[in-house]
């Protein structure tokens, strides 16, 4: 009969290094659906906003006199979304690291929430006038602020409830999560702006998506609800060691890392370059390329759709040849496959732009997209793990909101060897998050109590090896 983990760690002569690993398989999985459906919710409701920014929103929230002003205006408070994000991560990644990971995480969801079902039951600016847009930009900063401390208490959850050797595996569900969530978004959004009469569907239907967030947070809810504070954090709590004010405490004993996770963030230059900026070089007139409007609608959904498949297998490699590794590839090949799928759009092929961007985005870029959710929290300790995580990403994430306006202005309709310089900015970035990753200790191997902690000694390869095997034995076990 197989032992329980500690009692395997014991053998080994770990047990005392090992007092902060959770036991048992239910709490780990459960985290894990937590972390998976509420990333999907929270992204669910960040990304129909942007869908609703760009069909119908400006009709409806703004001054019918001039629709350029009116377009501007409406995609402009889907931006406002991002100003919020560094405000959340301050105050949630506080309550994250003083009143644990369990409640920030079901006070995100209610917030997302609740902002979002707002929006669709918000009157129009021919009901109620210039308060139209003002309601809606407060609720888009809300949702902003909501989704700031999702990731990052997430992956803090589900990190320290994983098992040894497992970490990377586990903590991969939250960015499936994310991924799935605008999947969603596209699923429940595109077929009602497709099929709906016009009139249905600028009159109600695009309430829809919005009010549909109400059985997600059911779910979520019902979900979180039944997932235990973290061993870890209630190990902290037992012993009176809640920092009062964790950042402070994080930007003092872990700045150098802090400044790792600002630049490895960068890495959402990928999806801007795809999604964001190629997709503006591909199709609008100005460029002229001319690509389909409607083809490029689907590169997101296409891309996410092979991201879900990839995560989960990169997230258990991971745990096996550690996190940097990973990183650093992806970061390096997306990097220089931008340059492949600029290229494409330059010479009019669909066919290539299409595939080399679900090559880089859809596989390489999953070489840091599956793994930061578990090394950013592996990189801090228990004290200050939320905030330390959610500041440093949410300022990295911020930061590549200002890049679709810099690839712009450095190649601007008209101007040569547009691949060339956006591609160059681009790989700039990705070899930035490279030496980031590189010059980071590397956490795979390192006990949860141990985390965060600069002289800690990883465990024995041969031991974790063991170990890491033990733990997929006994999930097996739970599961026959």
């Amino acid at each position: 009969m197989t032992g329980s983990p500690m009692a395997n760690l014991a053998s080994n002569g770990l047990a005392g290094a090992a007092v902060h690993e959770p036991l048992g398989a239910h709490q780990p999985k459960l985290a894990a659906a937590s972390g998976w459906i509420g990333s999907a919710l929270e992204y669910y409701d960040f990304f129909i906003y942007a869908t609703a920014a760009s069909l119908v929103f400006p009709q409806l929230f703004f001054p019918s006199g001039n629709p350029t002003a009116a377009i501007v205006a409406s995609l402009a408070t889907y931006g406002v979304g991002y100003v919020s994000r560094p405000i959340g991560a301050f105050v949630l990644g506080h309550w994250g690291d003083t009143h644990g990971r369990k409640n920030v995480l079901i006070l995100c969801m209610f917030l997302m929430g609740f902002a979002t079902m707002g929006v669709g039951l918000l009157p129009t600016y021919q009901q109620i006038g210039i308060w139209a847009p003002v309601l809606l930009v407060v609720l888009r900063l809300l949702q902003g602020f909501a989704v700031a401390g999702e990731i990052s208490g997430a992956s803090s959850m589900v990190v320290e409830h994983a098992p040894f050797g497992r970490r990377g595996f586990y903590g991969s569900f939250t960015l499936q999560g994310v991924q799935a969530g605008q999947i969603l978004a596209a699923a429940v959004f595109l077929p009602l702006a497709a099929y709906m009469p016009a009139d249905a569907f600028n009159s109600w239907g695009w309430r829809i998506p919005f009010l549909l967030s109400v059985v997600v947070v059911i779910a979520g809810y019902i979900i979180r609800r039944e997932v235990h504070e973290t061993p870890a954090f209630a190990e902290e709590g037992k012993h009176g060691d809640v920092p009062k004010a964790p950042i402070v405490e994080a930007m003092r004993t872990s700045g150098k890392d802090m400044l790792r996770v600002i630049c490895m963030s960068l890495m959402n230059v990928i999806p801007v370059v795809t999604a964001i900026f190629g997709a503006a070089y591909a199709v609008q007139p100005a460029y002229g390329i001319g690509f389909s409007k409607d083809l490029y609608l689907w590169i997101p959904v296409l891309g996410n759709i092979l991201a879900v498949l990839v995560i989960p297998f990169v997230g258990n490699l991971s745990d096996r040849i550690g996190r940097r590794p990973p990183i650093i590839v992806g970061a390096l090949g997306s990097g220089l496959m931008s340059f492949g799928y600029l290229y494409a759009i330059s010479i009019h092929s669909v066919p290539l732009a299409i595939t080399m961007s679900l090559l880089m985005w859809g596989i390489v870029y999953q070489g840091y997209n599956a793994v930061f959710s578990s090394f950013y929290p592996e990189l801090f300790t228990t004290r200050t793990r939320v905030s330390a995580m959610a500041v440093s990403q949410n300022i990295g994430t911020a930061i590549t909101a200002l890049l679709p306006a810099l690839f712009t202005a450095v190649a601007p309709p008209g101007s040569q060897n547009i691949p060339l310089t956006v591609g160059g900015i681009t790989f700039g970035i990705t070899v930035l998050v490279a030496v980031a990753a590189a010059t980071a200790r590397e956490t795979y191997r390192i006990h949860m109590n141990d985390l965060g902690k600069p002289g800690a000694v990883p465990v024995d390869k041969d031991d974790y090896d063991r170990l890491r095997a033990q733990s997929i034995s006994d999930a097996r076990l739970t599961r026959s």
